[in-house]
């Protein structure tokens, strides 16, 4: 797109303007999925969402996260109307009461450029994958979401750094303060011989 700048008409700026248009997605159930084969392609590629039965689902903090960055939206299927970011999330909040928390966690470690997927047993929230090695191998970090002021037992947490250690992975403490800011702590385990 040529842009003619009006204070002075001699000079052309040439201005490579992208408009992304949002691709839609629909909420039915309580999953959020994406339909178009264009989106499927583009988001599976970046992890997003699990793709069945020709359909990417999303996991709600992806759909937030998505919803957030304006790169989907999302109709309900129900009641045919558009849902906004609040919405979505009180549908989610509804069914996960600490969906507000992982969607926090999901977005910083995306915003770092990591790319996070579904966690899986034992307190979990997500795998890790290092910047570049999604798709290549398997997560390295698994990320265990705390919130500032809500007690966590010392037993199920040597009992999740067990398994993760067998794993042989790392587990990363992610401690959301009050005001949303979230601290990442590593956590291993020590031996006094």
């Amino acid at each position: 797109m040529k842009v003619l700048l009006l204070d002075n008409p001699e000079f052309e700026v040439e201005k490579s303007q992208d408009v992304v248009m949002p691709v839609g997605a629909s909420l039915k159930e309580n999953v959020v999925t994406v339909s178009s084969p264009e989106g499927i392609e583009e988001f599976s590629l970046k992890g997003y969402g699990i793709t069945e039965d020709g359909k990417l689902s999303l996991a709600f903090h992806e759909a937030l996260f998505l919803l957030g960055k304006s790169a989907i939206t999302v109709k309900d299927e129900a009641t045919n109307k558009k849902l906004q970011f609040q919405e979505l999330l009180k549908r989610f909040q509804s069914i996960d009461k600490d969906a507000w928390v992982r969607y926090l966690i999901y977005r910083d470690l995306r915003s770092r450029g990591y790319v996070a997927r579904e966690g899986f047993g034992l307190g979990i929230d997500f795998r890790v994958y290092e910047r570049g090695d999604y798709g290549k191998g398997t997560a390295k970090h698994l990320i265990f979401g705390i919130q500032e002021g809500q007690p966590v037992s010392i037993e199920k947490l040597a009992r999740t750094q067990r398994y993760v250690q067998n794993l042989k992975k790392s587990l990363i403490l992610a401690v959301i303060n009050r005001r949303g800011e979230i601290v990442y702590y590593s956590l291993s385990e020590l031996n006094l011989k």
